[in-house]
């Protein structure tokens, strides 16, 4: 009986992708709202170390750029947890 499994197991045809279309869709849409929210959040040092810059303290790296990071987190969490609508044929 445990040969019978094994077999079985074996023969499975395992070219079969985890997620659907509509889940890779929005996983790379949650990636692109992660990148832009590090791209905003970067820059804004100065050359001289004894020169303040205040740019490291503009709305775009203190709102705009995480708020874009936590989305993308929360994207990426959508499309991992959702389902395909029918199982058999993914989308």
């Amino acid at each position: 009986m445990g040969e019978q499994k094994r077999k079985e197991i074996d023969t499975q045809d395992n070219s079969e992708f985890i997620f659907g279309r509509r889940n890779y869709k929005f996983m790379f849409i949650g990636l692109a709202c992660i990148v832009i929210g590090f791209i905003l959040m970067s820059g804004g040092g100065s050359d001289d170390p004894n020169v303040f810059n205040e740019d490291i303290f503009h709305w775009r790296r203190i709102r705009l750029a995480p708020t874009l990071v936590l989305i993308g987190f929360g994207i990426q969490i959508y499309a991992i947890l959702t389902r395909s609508k029918n199982p058999e044929a993914k989308n």
